[in-house]
């Protein structure tokens, strides 16, 4: 019997060696995700002396498996025995940190700093930094990018005998012969400097960021910008001018144009690391750079950046700086060639007006508004109509309505449909926006225009609109002002048109609720029922079928059932069959 049950014990594992041993993929890929299953069947002490010797020597497999073998073992802590065993998983993780697949390497590299956590700070200087000092110093460049991001997880808590090595292999990586490592150890620069001692920043970090950051490499320049901007919220005020804005001035303007679009993407972050009065004297002038930058990307980057930069100037020189130096910048790329940075433009500039006021909103923004909303690309228009509502805040809804409406309702009407269409997408929102007396004097005719549109993309979207503002406006609105226009076109001579009506009841039954539904809609569509279009008096029997949850059973029964059975003996097939679906869904028959 003991026999049997040790059999029993090995079976686990010698299902998991065949499935792994299998030529079909998926099938080893299946064991890999089963691990954790298995090792608890096998116990902590087989998982670490048979499992994962075992995983250890079988790596050399396809790259789906290896990602999926280096995510479980991250959380493997528990299943070898806790943290004092946590070490027996470095083995296994260290060989896929060396492997030729990225994407590999990156999840060995999480799953390592994972539980790196794990180890006591013995355990981490016996067993986790000898296999971060073997990966940095290994022949591959694989293993030593994957060095790179593993220094700053161990070096808080080593001796500082330790420390004095991983910062010495750290600097050996950043100026290593190999691209890929040096873009490796550029990346992690600004996390690692943010573990190191002051007096260490200032002595090891600059100098490497000075060295990256002049890299032949644009891949590596670019991304010691973003450590620079890291290193600078760690750095006293009086220690930056020297220490880090040369080499940032120098990356705004590399001859690259990645780098200077990073330099674009990290201003904010790098206006709130510097403080404000190197922002006056160095930002400035750099950011209007980036605003004229030859490169569309880089324009475009430091567009989406011009609300934020200007919120966060200093409040005695905001205005000045503003109108003087960044609203002539602004005012060229709203004519930019290129659409993608007028568009960047488009969903921030409205921001401006609640920094500049209302006298200088109305002077100098309002005409760029009216410019964009005029631009031929769609894009930049929908930008200026969904960010409306932090402009009426300032200028108030009269002096908009006299300036940007016009334009509104200009593309409301636009030639193309799918301009139209991405107008009526915006009616609710420019509705809450405006208020309801606004809209019924101003936008009201509008939507209700659409629902004759010759588009039938535009007549649907016209629909749910109407549901839209009548959720924002309320029922009785809608029954003073929507339901009597859209029971009016039952009548309309084009069937498509009667056909909207139906649309519209639909999607407004819900919203207005029973009374008005029984009262004003139903019989319309009773009448409807009698229709010469067959397309029309299918349509009856599905908003029927649609409407009937609203309605009270007794309206249901008396009403509501002897038309839809009439239109069950209706001469046209899909009459019928929508007839008699309506009659069995709402269980009339």
């Amino acid at each position: 019997m003991a026999g049997a049950d040790s059999d029993d014990s090995l079976y686990p594992i010698a299902v998991l060696i065949d499935e792994l041993r299998n030529e079909d993929v998926q099938l080893r890929l299946n064991s890999i995700k089963k691990l954790s299953t298995i090792a608890l069947a096998l116990g902590v002490e087989r998982t670490r002396t048979e499992l994962l010797p075992f995983l250890t020597d079988t790596i050399y497999d396809e790259d789906e498996v290896l990602l999926a073998l280096a995510e479980q073992l991250g959380n493997f802590t528990m299943l070898v025995g806790g943290p004092e065993y946590v070490h027996c998983l470095l083995p296994p993780l260290e060989s896929l940190a060396t492997v030729e697949e990225t994407v590999v390497r990156d999840k060995a590299v999480e799953s390592l700093r994972k539980i790196s956590h794990e180890h006591s700070p013995v355990d981490l200087e016996v067993h986790f930094e000898p296999l971060v000092k073997r990966l940095a110093s290994g022949d591959w460049f694989t293993s030593r990018t994957s060095a790179c991001g593993l220094f700053s997880v161990c070096y808080p808590r080593v001796s500082s005998t330790v420390k004095a090595e991983i910062r010495q292999h750290f600097r050996t990586l950043c100026s290593d012969d190999t691209p890929m490592v040096r873009r490796a150890a550029a990346s992690k620069l600004g996390e690692f400097a943010k573990v190191l001692e002051l007096e260490y920043v200032k002595s090891d970090i600059i100098s490497l960021f000075t060295a990256l950051a002049s890299d032949e490499q644009d891949s590596v320049r670019l991304l010691a910008v973003e450590a620079g901007v890291s290193i600078a919220t760690l750095l006293p005020q009086e220690d930056l001018e020297a220490l880090v804005m040369p080499t940032l001035r120098q990356a705004a303007e590399d001859k690259s144009w990645r780098v200077r679009y990073m330099v674009a993407d990290k201003f904010s972050d790098l206006q709130k690391a510097v403080g404000p009065e190197i922002t006056k004297n160095d930002l400035v002038p750099a950011f209007q750079n980036l605003l004229k930058d030859c490169e569309a990307e880089v324009r475009a980057a430091a567009a989406n950046k011009v609300k934020e930069f200007c919120e966060n100037l200093p409040e005695d020189s905001r205005e000045t700086i503003i109108m003087t130096h960044i609203l002539p910048c602004v005012k060229e790329l709203v004519s930019d060639t290129n659409q993608h940075v007028k568009s960047a433009l488009a969903s921030v500039i409205m921001g401006l007006s609640t920094i500049l006021g209302k006298d200088n909103t109305i002077e100098h923004l309002l005409p760029l508004f009216l410019a964009q909303l005029k631009d031929e690309c769609p894009e930049v228009r929908l930008n200026i109509i969904s960010n409306l509502d932090c402009v009426n805040e300032v200028i108030g809804i009269r002096q908009l309505s006299q300036s940007l409406l016009p334009a509104i309702v200009e593309l409301a009407e636009d030639a193309k449909w799918r301009v139209r269409l991405a107008i009526i997408e915006y009616m609710p929102l420019l509705a809450g926006q405006l208020g309801v007396e606004f809209f019924d004097e101003k936008l009201n005719s509008l939507c209700m225009a659409w629902l004759v549109d010759h588009v039938y993309a535009i007549r649907e979207a016209a629909t749910g609109n109407l549901m839209k503002l009548v959720e924002k406006f309320g029922a009785e609105w809608a029954q003073n002002t929507i339901v009597p226009k859209v029971l009016g076109m039952a009548n309309d001579p084009n069937y498509l048109h009667r056909m909207t009506t139906l649309f519209c009841i639909n999607a407004l039954s819900e919203v207005c609720g029973q009374e008005i539904t029984t009262k004003h809609m139903l019989p319309v569509v009773f009448k409807m029922s009698n229709d010469q279009v067959a397309n029309v008096r299918f349509n009856v029997a599905k908003s029927l079928q649609k409407i009937g949850p609203v309605l009270d059973s007794n309206c249901l029964q008396t009403e509501v059932k002897p038309v839809l059975e009439k239109l069950a003996s209706d001469q046209d097939m899909d009459v019928k069959y929508f007839a008699q679906e309506a009659i069995s869904v709402l269980s009339l028959a």
